[in-house]
């Protein structure tokens, strides 16, 4: 991102708005939506610096603008705490109003509460009583704003919007907790109250970020997501859509739809992240976009009223699939394919999704969905957990063929399979790297993932179909994992390198495995000669002790296992 179109400062609140800016909450962002526990937060948080002693600022977090001069600016994120401390302020110019319709030194609080309104609220003509406003709202919300709150005036409550109701209950509680900070102590209140906004206006600041443009806003939200900082990529891009209907004048009839359909697609996807389908499903029909590149993509694709609709109805197309293959145990999908999804979760590899979103749309055989899904799940075993290739090549080529069967240029899963052999490790390369794996179970996730290996082993072995996810077994190191100095005679530099290795692992059921511990291999030996699992038996009954080279021996016999059981035959000639 050039520098030209980029700043970054820590501004406090008074140097925010309280320097002739103008702020404006675009129109279609989001409606005002905290509530008690935020207020409550905010105030507190405020309080605690007014306390002796206690810390001099408060930080708010980053506040995400855009600006062409520097002068009026669109809040790209930070509307909710903008406008919950212009509520605060408002409070406190309705307790000095109180106090000069008292006669409470009128003349002295009558000018206290002009200049607070004029520097951080806005002008109010005198004669209309229409705001000038320094902070202006969205279009669902700005009109109870200026028109109710911003007067100071009586405060209707019946046929407004949820968001409306919050507003005017979250000046109605600053109202309530501003009297009761003033009635803590004594002293001149108008006094206090001014001092109150000093405080509140020098005390809590920001992290601003400044871009010229919604190109530049994106990045900047990429940018901060990826360093952990959540912040509404998704309303920037929701934003963008609106501006294109509002462009062409369309009617209300048509904002109102893209609303409805666009909140229905963000609350399906619950947990999920929508930046992640968005990217997903945009992959799954044009060309390889990258995370960094995708808002550019999008925003030169839908630029007319027609696109932006035809782009709602592709996503909800895609949703179904993308929330079956995220949470396969919650869908309407056959048992095979849930159980593949089951799998792909397990390995968490979602680099084939754009692949599957466009299958699932195109394949008229629902066995070549499940054959595709099947490969999947090889590929992603051959060369994502086994080989722990690099994975940008496989997602290229995943979306890739993703697009050709999105074009119509693939049909049928024979032809698919054939433009996936780059990224299937062959038998050879498979063999090699599994004889040599190690994965640490310690990790919940790899704990998983080797259940699920050695259940597969154990099917192949003796048609004994068990569920990786049972609680009724577990994985058993036989070289233990919290081993003993001088266990079965193998030195400290042995038991770390072989420990995880999947040679020294087996299954075995759960009550056993918590009996046997630590305990060396000869009684370990006796009771994995009765247990349920052929591969267990077969390694007792292979091994009457165990040395290092026993676990290398046992882990090449897996590899030649498991290049039979995770393998496509179309691509293994």
């Amino acid at each position: 991102m050039a520098a030209a179109n980029f700043k970054t400062e820590n501004n406090t609140f008074r140097k925010l708005i309280g320097n002739g800016l103008i702020y404006r909450i675009p129109r279609f962002q989001r409606d005002y939506s905290w509530d008690n526990e935020e207020w409550e937060d905010l105030w507190q948080d405020l309080l605690a610096t007014l306390e002796t002693g206690g810390e001099t600022a408060h930080y708010m977090g980053y506040l995400v603008l855009q600006s062409s001069d520097d002068k009026t600016f669109d809040v790209i994120d930070g509307q909710q705490r903008l406008t919950t401390i212009s509520l605060i302020v408002l409070a406190v110019l309705k307790n000095i109003q109180r106090l000069v319709e008292a006669e409470n030194d009128a003349q002295a609080n009558k000018l206290r509460k002009d200049r607070i309104q004029q520097t951080y609220i806005g002008y109010l003509d005198p004669v209309t009583l229409v705001a000038r406003p320094k902070l202006t709202l969205n279009r669902n919300n700005n009109r109870y704003f200026q028109d109710y709150l911003v007067p100071l005036g009586h405060l209707p409550q019946r046929g407004f919007r949820a968001s409306e109701h919050l507003l005017r209950k979250a000046f109605e509680w600053f109202d309530k907790n501003v009297s009761d900070y003033l009635k803590k102590e004594s002293g001149d209140a108008g006094k206090r109250l001014a001092q109150l906004v000093e405080d509140i206006s020098d005390r809590l600041f920001f992290t601003v970020i400044t871009v010229t443009d919604e190109l530049n806003a994106y990045k900047v939200f990429e940018t901060l997501n990826a360093r952990g900082v959540r912040l509404s990529a998704t309303d920037l891009l929701k934003n963008y859509l609106f501006s294109v209907l509002d462009r062409d004048g369309e009617a209300n009839y048509d904002l109102r739809s893209l609303e409805e359909r666009w909140e229905a697609i963000v609350g399906r996807l619950q947990a999920e992240k929508f930046t992640d389908f968005l990217r997903v499903h945009w992959n799954s029909r044009w060309k390889f976009a990258r995370q960094a590149d995708l808002f550019k993509t999008i925003r030169a694709h839908i630029n007319r009223r027609e696109t932006v609709f035809q782009f709602l109805r592709e996503m909800e197309e895609d949703l179904d699939t993308y929330l079956a293959l995220s949470s396969p145990e919650a869908s309407n999908w056959s048992r095979d394919d849930q159980q593949l999804a089951s799998i792909l979760k397990t390995f968490r590899v979602r680099q084939p999704f754009p692949l599957l979103l466009a299958a699932r749309r195109m394949f008229h055989d629902a066995g070549d969905f499940t054959g595709l899904l099947r490969a999947t799940m090889v590929i992603s075993m051959r060369f994502n957990v086994i080989g722990a290739y690099s994975t940008g090549e496989q997602e290229r080529t995943y979306n890739a063929v993703a697009e050709r069967i999105a074009k119509k240029k693939l049909a049928g899963l024979a032809p698919v399979l054939q433009a996936m052999r780059n990224i299937y490790p062959d038998d050879k390369a498979f063999h090699a790297a599994f004889s040599d794996k190690v994965i640490r179970t310690v990790d919940s996730r790899n704990n998983r993932v080797v259940r699920f290996i050695l259940c597969a082993l154990e099917k192949h072995l003796s048609s004994q179909d068990f569920s990786f996810t049972s609680d009724a077994f577990s994985v058993e190191h036989v070289l233990p994992q919290n081993v003993p100095d001088g266990w079965g005679g193998f030195g400290n530099d042995e038991t770390e390198a072989l420990t995880y290795r999947l040679g020294n692992m087996t299954l075995l059921e759960s009550a056993a495995n918590r009996d046997l511990g630590v305990k060396n291999y000869v009684d370990k030996h006796e009771v994995y000669l009765q247990s349920v699992f052929g591969i267990t038996r077969k390694l007792a009954e292979e091994n009457k002790e165990w040395r290092p080279e026993r676990i290398a021996d046992r882990q090449a016999w897996m590899a030649k296992q498991a290049t039979a059981i995770w393998r496509i035959a179309q691509l293994s000639g």
